[in-house]
């Protein structure tokens, strides 16, 4: 189950969060309530976060495969642009003016 991050001391270098995208990112440092990270979907760098208004999770490695490979159990059904469906959505978003 994934943990909130809620203070910096809950995280550091080498573990893996999840950011606001919902992205599974390998943690590379923090600098005060900041954390930044290399996402394990698509090695987008820097992907930062602060952790008083993302509401930023720590994931363990088998979260992280989860999350890569079937995308996040309890992700909003809201969401338009859902990188784990593979493109399913990017036609609605395409029609935006």
């Amino acid at each position: 189950m994934p943990k909130e991050i809620n203070t910096i001391e809950d995280i550091q270098p080498g573990d893996i969060y999840e950011d606001s995208a919902y992205h599974p990112c390998l943690c590379m440092g923090m600098d005060g309530h900041e954390i930044w990270g290399v996402s394990l979907i698509d090695g987008s760098y820097p992907r930062c976060e602060d952790i008083g208004f993302s509401g930023v999770r720590k994931l363990t490695p088998e979260e992280a495969w989860i999350w890569r490979t079937q995308g996040p159990p309890d992700a909003d059904s809201e969401i338009i642009d859902r990188w784990w469906d593979d493109g399913v959505g990017q036609e609605l978003l395409e029609e935006i003016p």
